[in-house]
């Protein structure tokens, strides 16, 4: 096989798109990086010598600050996650007390290396403030003038002073640390006994005690340090000065470096306020009301994720040890956090939420249009510079802002979290005691229950707002580098070739001084090369000045400034305003006795600050990365601690905190939001092992993750299941109903987002990436079988009047399914019934569901429901049972496994409850729908083997009534009257000692009537969806009515329509020379005359009564010498007959006089089932005319009826004064019943134009004649013609 081509290969793999469904729903994904920014020189600022500004002390300065700083971090990390190991000591029993010595040892041992540390912050921060107090006095010795401090220099400073304020913050809130180092005295006390000389050590013990137990050691060791040899007033006016500009107009892009600034500010003002004449000189440069006012706009500051400081707090106690700043009354009487009113200015997300949406949605449409001008401008070969240039300004100022939105927002999140810490909960709840109140944690009372139900929703909105942003950011990066790049490049050369230009031939021209540091900032950071307008050999003549003053052209490059040119740019600006004068008085730029006029001013004031945003822009995944950062919400180092607990539950955790709210509130705006908490446990595990650098708490973190993450997907899968089950619920609501009702919107469902999360393939998590998709299907595919075994055994619980709300539960769940399965792959809903059903197996054909009828049928519903013939339902007798029914009790469930909601619960029981009371053509309905053709059969079956097994059982009962009659019974004499026949139907019926046996017969009779019954209604079902069924199929198979009502072929012996359209469909496909397989289509038209036989073969299906009757006539059979006597004679036996129909006859006028004599009344106990069952069977062995002639109730109707006609003549009542009245009119609709009976059974099963067909034990139906005008019960039974 050749090879392909490289460029082929290439250009083939272009077209593949490796994008997903999967939408963005989460924030961009922690990456491990050890890169150093390029905020900072990787070189150390080793190229800046290069540049011959005289910086080298300065540089070597900086260095050694910046590793300060980075140890100091390292320093405070070791701080903040410190643990007490007092806890974790083991305490010795009695019995142990000789081995306390060896105790004491392995304790120093295990405190000792705790200690160590401690013991090296205290050198390390004695190191750095020697090394920083050196520094500040460096630039303050007026003897000597150097160079410097840069403004790098200044952050520098500024950042090393920050660093030790919080290690000082930490050493005074951690109490853990004095407490073990008290037990580590303890121990060394009792272990260097033995010792040889541990003095040196006991001094080194002492000087640590103090730095511990010292409040502020550290920066009062700086003021000693600093004030040592000469005063430094000047360098911290400046770094003051500097700060407040830096906060008052905004100077810093990042939300670190103001909290930074404003951490620093009020020990800076403490420190340079140390007597009044330099008070008198601070003041002078920076006005006390602007400090005032920056302490109280932010009156909390952040320090570490659960620790805060106040600047006012700070300001009182070092007032202590400064005496002189004690008399700076305005800054002492500043409120302390906890004395603040709640002020919208401190609600920080709630309150400016409307604003962040409106800024979040503004910001990405014009973001999204910035890179789709950036990729059109990428795909145009030849485009305008101008146009080139206009909109990669535009991408870059897009990131400017960007960068500026996320600082701004991210920022509101540290200092609410921070207000919060300071003003705890005082309130936990309005129900709780004060002692219960008193119960829950400090971290439960500034977390848990410090947040209301709108802050976190704020919280999660702001969050998510963190997260797309950055994350549609960092997706942009690669697309976006050159633009910025160019843009910076372009920014930075037009100032130095342009701008400078000018002022070095206007404002400058006279001033050599500032002339040469203009020509310095143009010679390190100016490119030539790519200057279009003017050669490098004019350069000298534009410093002279020339008429030339139009802008020079210069092609963009992609090429930025390094960390060293920004640095010596922002030095040289610095020189060229403040003139290198420390003491100059107003601001960086305030140009209070300053030469420079306004307008250039301005334009170096602009660039200054553009050139400390250019390094943060250039180093754009860092930077994103720091300002979506929000791995602090999770952290509580110091609650650990105070409260004395190992860990938190989670329900304390901010995080889960707001998870829970998302799903709790069923909030669609908030839904797709559900995810975005979870980034945080993503920044928190970064900063544990890359920060902090501690494993424990990454291990500690991983484990509260995943046991979130798990009640996340359950609770997740319990708000997706309730809402379809919801959906579904509403939409089979009947619409009438709703229609009437007043309130009916309370039954809609409101839409909810769960597609995104449905497509959500990859989660990422702790470095994992998670399928919460398959995770959600498969919880789902077991939420719905548990359901489906609910519904069912809710059904087992009930009795059979419960099918119909059995189908509606199985109905609703099956929509739930089909409703889920547009948006998740799940298992087939009737793949899951059939599990349920335990009906998988292809030769099981008993279903739970039929077993469950049968067995209901056999315990309760033949025993204990009677039949109405009139209204064609069972309904239960009000005879109490003579076996109570044992059953499950009802299970309970969550409202979603009903119908969703109580509201929708209450209105489907509502319909459940109609048909609860009886059972009828709805229910039957219900049981086809279920059982379907295959369970069927089978309960068919079993009904009828019932009817055998019941004539079998009633045959010796028969048999014992029959015994008991009389040798002779005669026809009943006209001249007795009614009362006369009742008397005699008495004496002639002499049963009286069998009561039991009669009752029993009757509930025989009555049972094999339900089942016969039963099994008419079943009929009647089973014809409709036939029909159904017959119209859907005839126009495929070619079916048309006849002129007598018959169907005929319109093919007239050709192939059926559906056999014709695939058999023209694939001669027409396989015609076609570009048909690639014609094989297949050849197989859909064999498959399209399969179905034509198979349906036409179903065309003719048997009557399932007709079949019970069928089968009930066989099973007669081997009782008919016994029940059906024929007579010796020849002639109808009229008086020594004992017959069934004699049996009955009897049976019949027995509880007819007992329904009129007793209440309830035995009609009611019995119901019409007994006409249908003994009429029944007296038609199936040929009694009906019979039975007709003489019956006893028909003959005393005759009696009465000849009575009333002779009594009439007289105008008298002809029954009224023996009260035979009710007796008589229950004969007569008894004997309309039976009349009802009979004429169905002759029109089902007519015995004049055949014998009916016998039926083998095995089932199998044995026909006896053909006949002509029925058709067969099944297939198997002859048809016509045959």
């Amino acid at each position: 096989m050749a090879a392909v081509p490289v460029e082929e290969a290439i250009a083939a793999l272009s077209t593949f798109s490796l994008e997903d469904e999967q939408p963005e729903v989460q924030g961009s994904a922690v990456l491990v990086s050890t890169e150093r920014g390029s905020t900072i020189s990787p070189i150390e600022y080793s190229d800046v010598s290069a540049y011959r500004l005289s910086l080298t002390e300065d540089t070597k300065a900086l260095n050694q600050l910046n590793t300060l700083i980075q140890e100091g971090k390292e320093m405070a990390s070791v701080l903040y996650t410190y643990r007490s190991c007092v806890k974790a000591l083991p305490q010795l029993p009695d019995s142990m007390k000789h081995n306390q010595a060896d105790l004491y040892l392995e304790t120093y041992q295990v405190l000792d290396l705790e200690m160590s540390r401690l013991r090296e912050i205290q050198r390390w921060q004695a190191s750095a403030a020697t090394k920083l107090a050196a520094d500040m006095q460096r630039f303050s010795r007026p003897e000597r003038r150097i160079n410097g401090p840069t403004i790098t220099h200044l952050w520098s400073m500024l950042k090393l002073l920050d660093v030790l304020v919080q290690l000082d913050h930490l050493k005074n809130a951690k109490a853990s640390i004095p407490n073990d180092f008290s037990w580590y005295k303890r121990t060394f006390t009792q272990v260097s006994v033995q010792w040889p000389d541990t003095d040196s050590m006991r001094e080194e013990l002492d000087d640590l005690q103090i730095f511990l137990s010292t409040r502020w050691a550290i920066l009062l060791n700086l003021h000693v340090e600093m004030f040592r040899v000469n005063n430094v007033e000047d360098i911290l006016q400046v770094l003051i000065v500097f700060a407040v500009e830096s906060l008052e107009l905004d100077f810093t892009l990042l939300f670190p470096d103001r909290h930074m600034l404003l951490r620093v500010l009020p020990v800076l003002v403490v420190m340079a306020t140390t007597s009044e004449k330099d008070s008198e000189s601070l003041y002078k440069r920076v006005k006390i009301n602007r400090l005032i006012n920056i302490f109280k706009n932010d009156p909390v500051i952040p320090a570490f994720p659960d620790l805060h400081l106040s600047p006012a707090a700070i300001l009182k106690e070092l007032s202590m040890y400064f005496q002189k700043f004690s008399s700076q009354t305005r800054l002492l009487t500043l409120p302390s956090p906890h004395e603040l009113p709640l002020r919208e200015a401190q609600e920080y997300p709630l309150n400016h939420i409307g604003t962040i949406r409106a800024e979040h949605d503004d910001f990405s449409i014009r973001f999204a249009s910035a890179m789709n001008q950036l990729l059109l401008l990428k795909s145009t070969d030849g485009a305008d510079v101008e146009w080139c240039k206009e909109v990669k300004g535009n991408t870059y100022d897009m990131v400017v802002e960007g960068f500026q939105l996320l600082s701004r927002w991210t920022a509101r999140v540290w200092e609410q979290c921070a207000w919060k810490f300071s003003r705890p909960c005082k309130d936990v709840g309005p129900s709780e005691s004060q002692e219960l109140s008193s119960s829950y944690s400090d971290y439960e009372k500034v977390v848990r229950y410090n947040y209301s139900a709108e802050e976190r929703k704020a919280l999660v909105e702001l969050v998510s707002y963190i997260k797309s942003v950055g994350s549609m950011m960092q997706r942009s990066d690669t697309l976006i580098a050159d633009a910025l790049w160019e843009t910076i490049h372009a920014e930075v050369q037009d100032f130095v070739q342009n701008t400078l230009a000018t002022m070095l031939r206007t404002t400058f021209r006279k001033k050599k001084d500032l002339s040469r540091i203009l020509s310095d900032m143009r010679t390190l950071s100016a490119d030539w090369m790519a200057n279009t307008s003017k050669p490098e050999s004019e350069f000298q003549s534009l410093q002279h000045g020339g008429d030339e003053s139009r802008g020079n052209f210069f092609y963009p490059r992609p090429v930025a400034p390094t960390a060293a040119q920004v640095h010596c740019l922002q030095f040289l600006i610095y020189e060229v305003v403040s003139g290198g004068n420390l003491r100059k008085p107003g601001g960086l730029f305030g140009n209070s006795g300053s030469e420079i006029p306004v307008n250039d001013l301005k334009q170096l004031e602009t660039f200054f600050y553009k050139l400390s945003f250019f390094l943060h822009i250039l180093d754009y995944s860092a930077t994103i990365a720091t300002l979506t950062d929000l791995g602090f919400l999770w952290f509580r180092e110091f609650y650990l601690e105070s409260s004395r607990v190992i860990q938190f539950p989670i329900e304390c955790s901010l995080p889960w905190m707001l998870v829970d709210h998302v799903l709790e509130s069923q909030s669609a705006g908030l839904l797709e939001s559900v995810l975005m908490p979870f980034d945080i446990y993503n920044d928190s595990a970064q900063n544990a092992l890359v920060v902090l650098k501690q494993r424990f708490l990454y291990d500690e973190i991983e484990a509260e993750v995943d046991h979130c993450f798990d009640i996340f997907v359950s609770n997740l899968c319990e708000a997706i299941f309730t809402y379809y089950k919801s959906w579904s619920s509403s939409e089979l609501l009947d619409p009438s109903f709703l229609f009437a009702l007043d309130n009916g919107e309370k039954y809609s469902i409101q839409p909810m987002r769960f597609t995104s999360l449905l497509k959500m393939t990859r989660v990422k998590l702790l470095g994992r990436t998670i399928d919460l998709r398959s995770l959600i299907a498969e919880r789902m595919n077991k939420v719905f079988r548990e359901n489906l075994e609910f519904i069912f055994d809710r059904f087992e619980s009930q009795d059979l009047c419960a099918i119909v709300e059995l189908e509606k539960l199985i109905d609703i769940l099956k929509h739930s399914h089909e409703l889920l399965s547009k948006d998740l792959s799940i298992d087939s809903f009737n793949l899951m019934l059939n599990e349920m059903q335990e009906n998988i197996s292809l030769v099981s054909f008993s279903s739970r569901l039929a077993s469950q009828i049968w067995s209901e049928m056999q315990s309760d519903f033949l025993p204990n429901f009677i039949l109405c013939n009139t209204t064609q339902r069972f309904i239960r007798s009000s005879k109490v049972p003579l076996a109570p029914v044992q059953k499950p009790s009802v299970p309970h469930a969550k409202p979603n496994f009903y119908c969703g909601t109580q509201d929708l619960n209450s209105a489907h029981q509502s319909f459940a409850r109609l048909h609860s009371g009886f059972f009828g053509i709805p229910h039957m309905i219900s049981v086809v729908k279920l059982l379907g053709s295959r369970s069927l059969p089978w309960l068919i079956r079993a009904l009828l083997d019932h009817i055998s097994n019941k004539i079998a059982t009633l045959e010796p009962m028969i048999t014992g009534l029959q015994e008991a009659l009389p040798k002779s019974i005669g026809l009943l004499p006209f001249d007795g009257g009614v009362t006369g026949c009742m008397r005699l139907v008495k004496e002639q019926l002499s049963w009286g000692a069998k009561s039991e046996l009669k009752a029993e017969v009757l509930r025989g009779i009555k049972e094999i009537g339900s089942v016969l019954y039963w099994m008419g209604l079943l009929d009647i079902v089973l014809r409709e969806l036939d029909t159904t069924h017959f119209m859907q199929t005839a126009p495929w198979l070619g079916l048309v009515p006849g002129a007598d009502g018959q169907t005929l072929h319109s093919q007239n012996g050709g192939d059926s329509p559906v056999v014709n359209l695939f058999k023209s469909a694939t001669s027409a496909i396989v015609s076609n020379p570009r048909c690639p397989n014609p094989t297949s289509f050849y197989t859909m038209s064999k498959q399209a005359e399969a179905a034509d036989l198979l349906y036409k073969a179903n065309l003719n299906t048997g009557s399932v009564l007709e079949y019970a009757l069928a089968f009930t006539s066989a099973a007669l059979d081997k009782y008919c010498s016994k029940w059906s006597a024929a007579p010796k004679t020849g002639f109808i036996d009229i008086t020594t007959s004992k017959d069934f129909y004699r049996i009955y006859s009897g049976l019949q006028i027995g509880y007819l006089e007992q329904s009129v004599q007793l209440q309830p009344n035995n009609h009611d106990m019995l119901g019409d089932s007994v006409a249908w069952g003994g009429c029944t069977i007296i038609y199936l062995l040929g009694q009906q005319l019979h039975f007709e002639l003489f019956d006893f109730s028909y003959q005393i109707l005759n009696v009465s009826e000849v009575e009333a006609a002779s009594i009439t003549q007289t105008h008298k009542s002809p029954h009224s004064g023996q009260g035979w009245d009710i007796l008589l009119e229950a004969m007569k609709k008894a004997r309309r019943l039976n009349n009802h009976v009979f004429s169905m059974l002759k029109a089902r099963c007519p015995l004049e134009d055949k014998t009916a067909c016998a039926i083998k034990q095995s089932g199998a139906p044995l026909p006896r004649i053909k006949f002509e005008n029925t058709v067969s019960a099944f297939e198997t039974l002859p048809q016509k013609g045959t």
